[in-house]
């Protein structure tokens, strides 16, 4: 009984469990399984990393403020956070990684980092 590779056709040769003529279509055929969902995760990704490094250069200490108009200046994107933390006394931060905000009034938002 003759195999093909799953990813070019190719006559198998080899160990009877083998699946894939070379490295090179083994990985191919993961790679292109696997591509929809790599990419909504690389740009989702991207965004936070985006979203961290600005919140990180806006905050180089442990707690600071900023305007709403100078993150969104930035290319800060709201959409995009990994975690919210809601004190005891209702205060909502949104956090990415490390690095959060809390809104405050007026378009101004007091920045933190988690320790």
């Amino acid at each position: 009984m003759q195999k093909a590779c799953l990813e070019c056709g190719e006559k198998i040769v080899g160990r009877v469990d083998k699946k894939f003529c070379s490295d090179y279509c083994r990985n191919a055929y993961h790679n292109n399984l696997n591509k929809d969902s790599k990419n909504m995760l690389r740009n989702v990704n991207n965004r936070l990393r985006k979203n961290y490094r600005i919140l990180e250069e806006c905050n180089p200490g442990e707690k600071t403020t900023t305007t709403k108009n100078r993150l969104l200046s930035k290319g800060f994107n709201f959409d995009y956070i990994t975690s919210i933390y809601t004190t005891k006394s209702g205060k909502v931060y949104y956090f990415v990684y490390d690095q959060g905000y809390l809104p405050l009034d007026n378009g101004v938002y007091a920045l933190v980092k988690r320790t």
